[in-house]
């Protein structure tokens, strides 16, 4: 049409419109869409975010638990390791349940009646009556031989029950037995029944599942304590990081990271709880006639990040005495200062892996006296120490000490019949100049001799000092030597390193009589037979 757009033209402009419109909808929904996505994924990232932090501070808080969380658990006793068998109902099953017998309504054929009766329904019905109780018997006769053979195979079962729970009871009865023996010997002090139940205190002790769970235990009789040789947790137990937080400039989540000194200080905190945990739960778990002390030596089994070797070093030794400790409210101290009312040897730097020397070593507190010691040297081919003269002593403690890496050696005169001599060395024990006194006594050896081996160190300008006996010291004896760089080995010790470093067995000397106290520490030994 002139002067005007067709019908066609005006149809073609609305569809275009409608195009346009549709268009800007769709745009308008794609925004909305992105948004939304944007937002759900923002959620998702600080959720993780916030997940990740939560789970960062449920393991601090884990960690803070350590030592408060043991001391509402009721401590490990006998009674509560006897064995108690199952003793669960016998459950027949199906074979309880007897099958019902036939019924003979279900075979009796119909009574014939009216008609039936007259035109030969009786003679029909004898028949199947005959035939009905012949199905009916051979049914009961069935019935009575799955009835004979479901009791036959109840009897069976009930008999495997009762051999079962019989066994069960001896079992239980033998396992209460021993435990019972254990605990008579337990109760007399012997050492591997006091090492056992020390162990089974410390396995049922729950820590976190990766924190290590190596120990040695080692019990003294002759002192009434016992050594701890416990693994400590890694620095990877301290999380180093604080949290989580979401970045959105970058769509990351990135750590917040935990300042080191932080770290470094939770660490040494934690380690402190594991000592004072361990001592908390083996002096609430056995009496004080048994147990009076406990010398825990805390070690990592790491590398050195120096030498990419594999290295134990001692971080932590404290010796703490049940009298002092059990005077302390654990639910309120600061586990570090706890530690250093102890006066226990921690290390300046754990988290750094720094070593200390500790109270005790070990291996050596694993060679116990033993009966054996006491055997007439007549009636056995070892060397009686005892028995030797004071020249033949002083060499064998000689070789001894060469063998063991001093450098030079030089006998001092001695006013008790012992043998006191100073050496030189790098490595023996702790470097320098170091005096040793060896004591050839057959009594303990008390606080007093180990006192005025300081003052004849402090003559001789000694870094360090060595008292080597033929018997045994006091727990007072150990501590004061812990306090002045003075190492003390006993008569068990003695043997084993003879026997390690010059091949050869002896008998150190008399065994410390069963009610030695470790805290009877005035009395001196008397030195052994010249002859």
């Amino acid at each position: 049409m002139a002067g005007g757009r067709s019908e066609w033209e005006r149809r073609q402009a609305a569809q275009r419109r409608e195009a346009e419109r549709r268009a800007r909808e769709a745009a308008r929904l794609a925004k909305e869409n992105e948004r939304e996505r944007q937002r759900r994924h923002l959620e998702k990232q600080q959720a993780a975010a916030e997940q990740k932090t939560a789970k960062v501070a449920k393991r601090i808080e884990e960690i803070d638990q350590i030592l408060v969380s043991v001391l509402r658990v009721r401590p490990l006793a006998f009674d509560q390791m006897k064995a108690v068998p199952s003793t669960q109902p016998f459950d027949p099953g199906r074979m309880g349940v007897a099958e019902r017998p036939p019924d003979w309504g279900q075979f009796a054929p119909p009574t014939p009646s009216g008609l039936s009766k007259i035109f030969g329904g009786q003679s029909r019905y004898e028949r199947s009556l005959q035939e009905a109780r012949g199905r009916f018997d051979n049914e009961v006769a069935q019935h009575r031989k799955r009835e004979e053979k479901r009791l036959r195979e109840l009897d069976a079962a009930r008999a495997a029950y009762d051999r079962q729970i019989a066994a069960a009871m001896d079992k239980a009865a033998a396992d209460n037995a021993q435990l019972d023996q254990l605990r008579t010997e337990f109760d007399n002090g012997q050492p591997e029944a006091v090492e056992w139940f020390a162990a089974k205190v410390l396995d049922g002790s729950v820590y976190p599942k990766d924190f290590p769970r190596l120990y040695q235990v080692a019990y003294r009789p002759e002192n009434h304590d016992l050594v701890v040789e416990f693994e400590l947790p890694p620095q990877s137990a301290i999380p180093d990081v604080r949290g989580y937080k979401y970045v959105k400039a970058r769509d990351d989540i990135d750590p917040v990271p935990r300042p080191q000194t932080e770290v470094k200080q939770r660490y040494a905190k934690l380690l402190a709880c594991v000592a004072l945990r361990t001592l908390h739960e083996i002096f609430a778990a056995t009496p004080g006639s048994i147990i009076e002390a406990i010398v825990f030596n805390g070690r990592l089994n790491t590398i050195d990040q120096a030498t990419g070797k594999k290295v134990r070093p001692h971080l932590l030794s404290v010796q703490a005495e049940r009298v002092a400790f059990e005077e302390f409210v654990l639910a309120d101290v600061n586990p570090v200062a706890c530690l250093k009312r102890l006066n226990a040897l921690v290390s300046p730097n754990p988290y750094d892996l720094e070593a200390i020397e500790p109270f005790i070593a070990f291996d050596l507190k694993r060679f116990r006296f033993s009966a054996d010691m006491d055997v007439v040297a007549g009636l056995d081919s070892r060397r009686d120490l005892l028995k030797l003269t004071p020249t033949e002593f002083e060499h064998l403690v000689r070789e001894l000490f060469i063998a063991m890496g001093a450098e030079a050696w030089t006998t001092i005169p001695s006013k008790d019949g012992g043998v006191d001599a100073v050496a030189t060395s790098n490595n023996l024990f702790f470097g320098g100049v170091c005096l040793i006194q060896a004591k050839r006594w057959a009594g303990l050896v008390g606080l007093d001799a180990v006192h005025a081996l300081t003052g004849v160190m402090a003559d001789h300008n000694a870094t360090t000092g060595v008292l080597v006996t033929t018997s045994w010291f006091g727990r007072a004896s150990e501590q004061f030597a812990q306090r002045n760089r003075i190492t003390l080995i006993n008569g068990a010790e003695l043997k084993h390193l003879i026997k390690q470093y010059l091949n050869i067995d002896v008998i150190p000397g008399t065994t410390p009589p069963r009610n030695a106290r470790a805290s009877d520490n005035t009395q001196s030994g008397r030195p052994g037979p010249d002859a």
